[in-house]
Order: C-alpha cells, then sequence, then structure tokens
C-alpha cells in the first residue's frame, strides 16, 4: 500500500469500513511509515475537534461555503 492509496481510504478504515484483508494490509502500513501513523493521528484529533466544536449546537446549520466533500467526510466520522 502506498501513502496515497491509505490517503484515499482512510475514511473507510476509521469507520471500519474495509474488509479484514483491506484493514490489515492498512495496519502493515502503519507499521513502517511513520507519516501515515502522524496523517490518521492528526485525521482523528481533527474528527473530535469537530465534534466538541459544535456539541453545544448539535440544530446549527453548515455554512454554505463548506465543501460538500467535507461535509460528507464528517459526517462519515460520526458513524464510527
Amino acid at each position: 500500500m502506498t501513502c496515497r492509496e491509505f490517503a484515499e481510504f482512510i475514511d473507510s478504515f476509521i469507520a471500519e469500513g474495509l474488509s479484514q484483508g483491506e484493514a490489515q494490509e492498512f495496519q502493515r502500513h502503519l507499521a513502517v511509515c511513520k507519516d501515515c501513523v502522524n496523517y490518521l493521528d492528526t485525521y482523528r484529533r481533527t474528527i473530535a475537534m469537530s465534534r466538541r466544536a459544535f456539541a453545544d449546537m448539535p440544530e446549527a446549520e453548515v455554512p454554505k461555503e463548506v465543501p460538500e466533500d467535507l461535509i460528507k467526510a464528517i459526517l462519515s466520522s460520526r458513524k464510527s
């Protein structure tokens, strides 16, 4: 697995949406790639911060300038 492939499937990895073989491949990559370990950590912290940022405003609307892909990624991560 390359770092680019890792980044492309990180959402599925976090949401536990990968097959067992794919998840094992992710783990093998993490065992040898400190950059992706750092990327995964940063990604998870970003998700956690976004959850806390609006914890007091569960019904707040998302500003129109927020990219749809970002919204989908955040919503996908909330399932995990």
